[in-house]
């Protein structure tokens, strides 16, 4: 391990201090420009670490984004960020004060749950450069060196789960002295940052403030968000003011409960005059904060809740007649920008916060719909290749990156020896081809391709004598909502026909990318395996026009994953819809069968059903936690129960993504408009009008512009009109059959529809 780096960065060494761990350590030094300021021509920052840092320049930020270098694989991809900050050097009048603040971040922050503390290292530290370039060709270069000088701060404690502590009465103090010192630093893990930093977004201000039954002073901002609390407050010096946070109340207190083991509290020490706290080394999800200590009456607009999130662009719009739909779509939306922080996680409040791999292979489309996520997922899966190769035995780890790896288990702790999971898995191959379809681009994928081979190679060995991958422990069809709140790994659909299925997916795809990528002997291989594996599920799981455990899971599976022959569909699909019409349309699939259950239906003669499977307002429904006042949407279908209180499970949460999956069959269904061809190089716009939904706009921002459709159905004649931008052709369908191709500008149709 060397101090210095060769490459990038390479006249910095990686310097760290000893202090309690809870502290943020500063870093300074004063820099005298070699020339007047006013020579200056360019000045670049470049710098990343072990934790998260802040820069400043002479008390300046350098850089908007906040939580740097954000979370990746460490031990093989540690990103670092470039800055321009020209415009904060060109101003000195004498030497330039270049500080930096390091917290504990994802690198030593006790990552886990059930008290796993994982931790990347003991020790955090900071590695950074100056260059400044000056008119006459002259360059000057400032590195992180151990003549540095290094201190505490105002900032006391720092814990992603647990919170911020600030005390104002330190601001502009120089702290405790520590000593510098160059720290261990693998310099070949470097690269340059790939996906979008974590900025702040929105900024919502509170809808109501009040007193609780106990007293408590609480404080509603009307969203379910991700990010923190900013406030402005004045008091006597050395008044504590404590923020607590929580997604939801219950007993119209503030609902702690699902955040287990975090503290999720935020705590500030008043200097005596107007202070301004905003804790950026820590992150919350809330709706609901408790405000304790605040001196004198609380006004509204000393508070405002931040969101944080990674910068990824909204690309897609839909607005319909029924509002509640119109709710779980902005729930599908909110969900994906507060769990696409840093990388795609489970949830964004608890003692979790990880990148799940089954939450984002099941959503993978639905996040390419409303967000740009290029660049963030090609970033998680080159996290997820690196992970899987150096896993023992190579396979796909359930969480991207693998922190888990360095918790401490207990003998019988939940996830110690779960591995090899289908769907969670195979994100390794249904992430990209979820990225292929909406961006279309070969070099990505090519990039890809290497994580979902490694992962094939992983489970090929795993399937039994019979070709069916049926062996081994299987979260399968997680949250089924039949299953029991302390076992959601219990489903109705059988574990072996749920593996097999998303494996064969995963193989047929990985056969597709071979072929387009021009690895002709390996599209062979994958071809092969994938027949293999098609005619071991029709031989072991298909029989008398059903299919093993004969539950809406299984048939939605074997129809949209390709398992069935095409005579075969007629017979699976109405099986499928006599499945859900037994339940009363109610919601009986978990993380495997919800994304698909109303595709099944919908191709395949169906959309009535699709529809009222989509409108049901009862639980476990789609709707029914929009009745229940959701902004997000929640891990379980009944997160929260119809009196008000909160699910007796171990593991609730108000902000997952996965059960949201739905809205890319809303945009392309219901709103009309998918894509054609795999980035959107054409479009189909096909609304499929059902009952309960009377009109429909949707717009996408593809690359060529935004292509927006909108539908309205009255008296039995739907009228839709379309917006082609240039560069982009489209092929428009009726539902009476007719089909138009069109280009550029505003086209209007009309037609007979009988809906339901």
């Amino acid at each position: 391990m060397s101090h210095h780096t060769a490459g990038p960065l390479a006249e910095a060494t990686f310097i760290t201090a000893d202090a309690d761990r809870d502290a943020v350590l500063r870093f300074r030094t004063d820099v005298t420009l070699d020339q007047p300021a006013d020579q200056v021509t360019s000045a670049v920052v470049q710098a990343t670490a072990h934790g998260v840092y802040e820069l400043s320049i002479d008390g300046r930020p350098v850089t908007d984004s906040v939580l740097n270098p954000v979370w990746t694989a460490y031990e093989w991809r540690l990103q670092y960020q470039s800055f321009d900050v020209t415009e904060l050097v060109r101003p000195a009048s004498g030497p330039v004060r270049f500080e930096a603040r390091v917290g504990n971040g994802w690198y030593r922050g006790d990552l886990g749950f059930e008290g796993l503390a994982a931790n990347y290292g003991d020790e955090i530290g900071v590695l950074a450069e100056l260059v400044i370039d000056y008119a006459d060709g002259a360059r000057q270069v400032v590195g992180t060196s151990t003549e540095w000088t290094a201190s505490t701060c105002e900032v006391t404690a720092n814990s992603l789960y647990n919170g911020q502590s600030i005390d104002a009465r330190l601001r502009g103090t120089d702290g405790a002295p520590l000593t510098v010192r160059a720290g261990a630093f693998d310099a070949s893990r470097l690269v340059a940052q790939v996906g979008p930093l974590v900025t702040r977004h929105e900024v919502l201000t509170p809808q109501r403030i009040w007193t609780s039954p106990s007293g408590r002073t609480l404080v509603d901002f009307g969203q379910n968000l991700v990010g923190w609390v900013r406030l402005s407050v004045q008091g006597p010096a050395g008044t504590v003011v404590t923020v607590r946070h929580a997604e939801v109340l219950e007993h119209d207190e503030l609902g702690t409960r699902p955040l287990r083991a975090a503290q999720a509290t935020d705590r500030y020490t008043l200097s005596g005059g107007v202070d301004t706290f905003e804790p950026t080394f820590t992150f919350h999800g809330f709706r609901y904060a408790e405000i304790e200590g605040w001196p004198g009456a609380l006004d509204a607009s000393a508070l405002e809740a931040v969101v944080v999130h990674s910068a990824i662009a909204p690309t897609m719009t839909f607005e319909c007649s029924d509002p509640l739909v119109n709710q779980l779509v902005s729930n599908s939306i909110w969900g994906q920008k507060g769990n696409f922080l840093s990388v795609p996680t489970d949830c964004p409040q608890r003692d979790e916060r990880l990148g799940w791999t089954g939450d984002i292979a099941v959503y993978a489309a639905t996040a390419a719909a409303q967000f740009d996520v290029a660049d963030f997922l090609h970033s998680w899966l080159l996290d997820l290749a690196a992970e899987t190769v150096h896993h023992d035995p190579p396979a796909v780890p359930v969480v991207i990156p693998d922190v888990l790896k360095y918790g401490h288990y207990a003998p019988d702790a939940p996830f110690s020896d779960v591995h090899s999971q289908a769907i969670w898995s195979d994100a390794a191959a249904w992430v990209p081809q979820a990225l292929w379809q909406a961006y279309g681009d070969r070099d990505r994928l090519a990039a890809h391709y290497p994580g979902m081979v490694a992962h094939l190679n992983s489970i090929e060995p795993l399937l039994s004598p019979t070709g069916l991958w049926d062996v081994g422990m299987q979260l399968a069809d997680w949250l089924d909502p039949d299953a029991p709140p302390d076992a959601p790994w219990v489903a109705k659909a059988d574990p072996g026909v749920v593996a097999t299925a998303s494996f064969y997916r995963s193989v047929a795809f990985a056969s597709e990318a071979a072929t387009l990528l021009g690895y002709t002997s390996d599209a062979e291989r994958w071809t092969v395996l994938a027949d293999r594996l098609r005619t071991a599920f029709r031989a072991h799981y298909i029989a008398d026009e059903r299919i093993t455990s004969d539950c809406a899971t299984v048939y939605a599976l074997a129809i949209c994953f390709g398992l069935l022959d095409h005579d075969e569909l007629p017979w699976a699909a109405r099986r499928l819809a006599e499945v859900v019409r037994a339940r009363d349309h109610l919601v009986t699939t978990g993380f495997a069968g919800t994304p698909y259950v109303t595709w099944a239906l919908s191709e395949h003669g169906y959309v009535e059903d699709a529809y009222k499977l989509l409108l049901q307002t009862g639980c476990p429904s789609w709707l029914y936690p929009v009745t229940m006042g959701a902004t997000t949407i929640w891990e379980r279908w009944d997160s929260m129960l119809p009196d008000g209180t909160i699910n007796p499970g171990d593991m609730t949460s108000f902000n997952h993504y996965a059960l949201g999956a739905v809205a890319d069959w809303i945009y392309q269904v219901v709103g009309g408009l998918r894509p054609a061809e795999p980035g959107w190089r054409s479009v189909l716009i096909q609304p499929r009008p059902g009952p309960g939904i009377d009109w429909a706009k949707v717009s996408y921002t593809a690359a060529a512009g935004e292509v927006r459709s909108e539908w309205r159905s009255t008296d039995g004649t739907l009228e839709l009109t379309v917006h082609v931008p240039a560069g982009l052709e489209a092929t428009i369908v009726l539902p009476d059959g007719t089909r138009e191709q069109r280009g550029e500008g505003r086209h209007e149709f009309t037609c007979a529809v009988a809906i339901g």
